[in-house]
């Protein structure tokens, strides 16, 4: 597995794990671990299997397996527990990784996430899978492009649309590899239930607009997790270390120091 390490390596803090969307790389985290946020924590980047720099496999692997992935990562460094932020994809292994791995985390924040899945979202996966199949993954990420962004996106972009496309080009995931992610999530089963015992803390973060991992996705989530606080952030979609980087690194830092605190007190 790739991962990097960045930011204050000297931080007083456990360090933060970031985890990407469906075909995201550790760039996606950039814009969010930089300058003050980088200053102040120690920010471990991670590809998960089939992502960015990290390798292949012959067969997919589930959730489960994607955790117990990062966990023989993370047990190699010299930290007894970690912040863990996983976004999409990666807010549903994250998930796994706090109910079967829950000493290893401080507190973690499920961003733009899902427990359990509806027919609308296996409509939206499924649309995607036949884009990618169909021709590949540039067409996929134009399909793609209304359920990961937000209509006040398209409206006021960040970053212009045609920049963004260019720069995905140009970092096209293998469509082997997206498809074995994409069999994850197809295979994942209902995980609620599993969320009832975790006693890790936890801050679910949604977006206002987001029409794959709806807010009202989150809300559910948050009503499992015995220890939640759950965020919807207004004027935004799906990909938050994308369309809400400000809003969303103030949530990690500010969560981050109160948790130190009460541990402190």
């Amino acid at each position: 597995m790739y991962y990097e390490i960045r930011g204050n390596t000297d931080s007083k803090h456990p360090p933060f794990v970031f985890l990407n969307g469906l075909s995201q790389s550790t760039q996606a985290w950039l814009g969010v671990i930089q300058k003050d946020f980088g200053e102040e924590f120690t920010c471990i980047l991670v590809d998960l299997i089939f992502q960015g720099q990290s390798d292949s496999a012959e067969t997919f692997k589930s959730f489960e397996e994607h955790a117990a992935d990062l966990h023989d990562l993370l047990s190699k460094l010299p930290y007894s527990s970690f912040h863990l932020a996983g976004i999409s994809y990666g807010g549903a292994v994250a998930q796994r990784f706090i109910v079967l791995y829950p000493e290893k985390v401080t507190q973690a924040y499920l961003i733009s996430t899902f427990s359990s899945k509806n027919e609308y979202f296996n409509a939206i996966g499924l649309g995607w899978k036949k884009a990618l199949l169909c021709g590949d993954y540039e067409l996929m990420f134009d399909v793609m492009l209304p359920f990961v962004l937000g209509k006040s996106f398209f409206e006021n972009p960040v970053v212009p649309l045609k920049t963004l496309k260019m720069s995905k080009k140009d970092m096209s995931p293998a469509t082997e590899d997206l498809l074995k992610l994409m069999e994850a999530t197809e295979k994942s089963e209902n995980y609620l239930y599993s969320l009832s015992d975790c006693q890790v803390s936890c801050i679910i973060i949604h977006g206002e607009e987001d029409l794959l991992c709806t807010p009202e996705m989150g809300k559910e989530m948050a009503s499992y997790l015995p220890k939640n606080e759950f965020i919807v952030l207004p004027g935004v979609g799906h990909t938050l270390n994308l369309e809400a980087i400000d809003p969303l690194k103030n949530i990690l830092a500010s969560r981050a120091k109160a948790i130190a605190k009460a541990v402190d007190a």
